[in-house]
């Protein structure tokens, strides 16, 4: 269980050491970076990376072999998840974590929560983390990210592959944690729907659609509820943010951008549970199924990123694999582990 104090989504660093010490407590320091105007109209807008670095590691010579990892949240989701820091920092692996633009550390007062009209905005946070991981551990970067992020980071390795070589970036693997590769729910919503999201994505961009609360997978989660996990529910809560037009036409353009098959660079392991199990309410079901996405979706597309890839499905895991129920969540760390221990034997051929 987490364990966070002092939630400040305003706290910003100035002067000095641009490392000042984050929420998650002891070992934990963010870092603002700061982006600029919003292109969407927000007013000023920033990035918040966050490093996991206990005592041991800091004091320690930099290890320039092990793979740095750098995480990725999903939407109406932001880093807490220390335990999984932990397990990469038990494994010799320096931990990173990016908090969007208006996501989580990131979000502004008067800024709606995870809004862009475009996917490829995000390449600016991106690239900047990607080059504060590089210069402070001069290790090559594993990518891992969950759900919506494991929709943007695909796309943004496409565009850095074709830029530079995502080799020459220093990049060498990818772990999705139930990506989010297409629209879930009736076939028409994926027809007839996306045509109709296009054109009120364009003209009515701001405008939430209408949808009742469902609330299933952040009960299963939250501890004061029915789950185990402890996080700022301002930043992550139960029943989500607003869905909003020009957002959802930005995912929809990203899924049809996936489907004609991208270049990514790297090997990619896809790590989703067995069963979906959608409810608007909690109930048992849900704590042993994906109550967000179609995990056949998953399975379909995940050949479209276009390097080898190993697609794993876990018994009894939740949409977020990690915050699944222990045995579960064991059983992803193992494979996990094993698919790391792979990448490394790979890379040395």
């Amino acid at each position: 269980m987490t364990n966070e104090t002092s939630l400040d989504p305003a706290r910003t660093s100035s002067g000095g050491d641009p490392w000042q010490p984050d929420v998650l407590g002891t070992n934990y320091q963010q870092r603002t970076l700061p982006l600029g105007p919003d292109p969407d109209g927000e007013g000023e807008i920033f990035g918040t990376l966050v490093r996991y670095r206990p005592e041991e590691t800091a004091s320690s010579p930099a290890d320039t072999e092990t793979p740095a990892v750098l995480y990725l949240h999903g939407f109406t989701d932001y880093f807490f998840q220390q335990h999984v820091a932990e397990h990469f920092a038990a494994r010799g692996h320096r931990f990173y974590a990016l908090d969007l633009r208006k996501c989580g550390r990131s979000l502004r007062d008067g800024q709606s929560p995870h809004f862009v009209t475009d996917l490829a905005s995000y390449d600016a946070e991106l690239d900047e983390a990607l080059r504060i991981v590089r210069a402070e551990t001069g290790a090559p970067v594993l990518l891992v990210a969950h759900s919506t992020g494991g929709l943007i980071l695909p796309l943004w390795l496409d565009r850095l592959n074709a830029r530079t070589g995502t080799a020459a970036a220093g990049v060498i693997g990818l772990v999705l944690n139930s990506p989010w590769f297409d629209l879930q729910g009736p076939a028409y919503y994926r027809s007839v729907g996306t045509p109709v999201i296009d054109v009120l994505g364009r003209f009515r961009k701001t405008a939430a659609l209408p949808a009742p609360a469902i609330t299933a997978y952040g009960d299963s989660l939250h501890h004061t509820v029915s789950g185990e996990w402890e996080y700022n529910l301002d930043w992550k809560p139960l029943s989500g943010f607003p869905v909003r037009f020009g957002w959802l036409r930005a995912i929809r353009r990203g899924h049809a951008r996936l489907h004609r098959g991208l270049s990514i660079g790297v090997p990619a392991l896809i790590l989703r549970s067995r069963l979906t199990k959608f409810a608007r309410r909690y109930g048992p079901a849900v704590d042993v199924a994906d109550a967000v996405l179609d995990v056949e979706q998953i399975q379909r597309w995940s050949g479209c990123l276009g390097d080898r890839t190993n697609i794993v499905p876990i018994e009894g895991a939740r949409h977020d694999v990690f915050l699944s129920s222990e045995k579960p969540r064991d059983e992803a760390f193992a494979e996990l582990d094993n698919w790391l221990d792979w990448l490394a034997a790979f890379r040395a051929n």
